[in-house]
């Protein structure tokens, strides 16, 4: 083999760096992947999520800062939620043993000398949408980190998509393993030669590189909300924020979504529109804008919700006479329930059993279980095409805070659409917003809307 001992730690962080995507959620197991949040160049904005709960967005060019510009603190089961939530991009983990099938044996607590602590590693491993591997190649004892099958029991299966060590660059595909990037004065035979498993070369094999570009950084910010809604197809799946009055309710975005037209749409919410008829804190003479506007315009097919009707027999609401007209349909849903199948939805939770509806029509048609003597029956997690709610303020990386009681259902709402849209007063730079302020993280916003200072929330 050459003197040569290849790539220093320094240089495979950088190699696993320009792996990373502009707005990418990255989370680092431990050993040599801690190093990388300490290595992130300015141009390289991404998002890393650490274990105490800390979402840091990129880094401030500051370093005598305390504190990571647009960070935020979420709790433990909003950790949770983003990596089952499917909203962590890269996990990058320290390999001791990685199989041609992508099984892991990762670096853990153990290998200091240390309790070994598997929750955080299994979890990095189960729920990113890629994950990568470094270490050293060879080991102290000339043996290869690849293996035909791990010695080890894994802590990840069948989940590493790429190997950067101080020698090689190896993908693990569904073929095999392939060798893409080699370390300079090492080649391919001295790399093949001391590895257990069959390493297939790239046609397109060349030196380790770790060549970083500038991102692209797209904006977020939308000047109309009918930009915003430019790509919402007809027969879409939309969440819309509300309670019972007007506050907390996307007005502007509400009227905009009237104007784009789509139609044949099931909305989401606790309400269908019930702010205009109870007038809660509306002024003499007006009517509040609420989805009336939608159900008015023949653009709703049906409404999950769980107060689509009046409080009042004598003034329906125009979602109660376009159902008894049969011209949209209804899943009624407790408030309750509602609220954990918006949560279990963003948080990557299928399905779960509660007591709430046994007995009743709520059960119909349902699974029941007996579980310690009691009937619960199973709800399925939500999920949207497209999620309108209403936040105060929002900094441009997406991150939203709220005023008042107007956070009801929005923070359980963003996380569980494919694109969450928040209507806001205001779009202040990162760092303004404090991270114990933070309630929605940017990671969880797709486009930011500000309600123009003329618009009123009555008609």
């Amino acid at each position: 083999m050459p003197q040569n001992n290849g790539l220093t730690v320094e240089d495979q962080v950088m190699r696993v760096i320009s792996e990373l995507s502009y707005g990418d959620v990255v989370v680092l197991g431990k050993g040599m992947p801690e190093l990388i949040s300490e290595s992130l160049p300015p141009e390289i904005s991404v998002w890393i999520l650490s274990d105490d709960g800390v979402l840091n967005a990129p880094k401030s060019l500051d370093k005598n800062t305390l504190g990571l510009h647009g960070s935020s603190v979420q709790s433990t089961v909003d950790l949770a939620s983003i990596m089952h939530g499917g909203y962590v991009d890269v996990a990058i983990v320290e390999a001791r043993e990685v199989s041609s099938t992508g099984d892991v044996v990762a670096v853990t607590t153990l290998d200091n000398g240390n309790t070994e602590c598997l929750g955080w590693t299994v979890d990095v491993l189960s729920n990113a949408g890629k994950v990568i591997a470094m270490g050293k190649y060879f080991n102290d004892e000339g043996s290869s980190v690849l293996k035909n099958d791990c010695s080890l029991s894994v802590h990840g299966s069948q989940c590493v998509d790429l190997l950067v060590t101080d020698i090689a660059v190896v993908k693990i595909t569904k073929d095999g393993c392939v060798l893409s990037e080699i370390a300079p004065d090492w080649n391919s035979q001295d790399v093949i030669f001391g590895t257990e498993t069959s390493l297939k070369m790239s046609p397109d094999m060349c030196d380790i590189s770790a060549h970083l570009s500038e991102m692209d950084k797209p904006s977020k910010v939308y000047k109309h909300g009918l930009d915003a809604l430019a790509d919402l197809p007809t027969g879409a799946t939309v969440m819309i924020d509300g309670f019972a009055g007007p506050g907390g309710m996307p007005h502007y975005l509400l009227v905009s979504l009237r104007d784009h037209g789509a139609r044949e749409l099931t909305i989401i919410g606790n309400t269908a529109g019930i702010a205009r008829v109870v007038n809660f804190g509306t002024p003499p003479g007006k009517q509040a804008i609420d989805h009336t506007l939608l159900i008015d315009n023949g653009q709703i097919a049906k409404a999950v919700a769980s107060y689509p009707v009046s409080p009042s027999a004598s003034r329906p609401t125009a979602f109660e006479v376009a159902y008894r007209k049969g011209d949209v349909d209804l899943e009624l849903v407790p408030q309750g329930t509602l609220a954990e199948r918006l949560r279990a939805g963003g948080a990557g939770v299928k399905a779960f059993y509660t007591p709430t509806g046994v007995g009743t029509l709520i059960a119909e048609g349902k699974e029941t279980r007996n579980i310690g003597g009691k009937e619960y029956i199973l709800e399925h997690g939500l999920r949207a095409d497209y999620c309108l709610i209403r936040g105060y303020k929002a900094d441009t990386l997406g991150n939203v805070i709220y005023k008042g009681t107007s956070r009801n259902f929005n923070p359980v709402m963003a996380p569980a659409a494919q694109t969450t849209i928040v209507e806001v007063d205001e779009v202040v730079e990162v760092g303004v917003l404090g991270p114990d302020e933070i309630v929605t993280p940017g990671i969880f916003i797709d486009r930011i809307v500000v309600r123009p200072p003329t618009f009123s929330a009555y008609e």
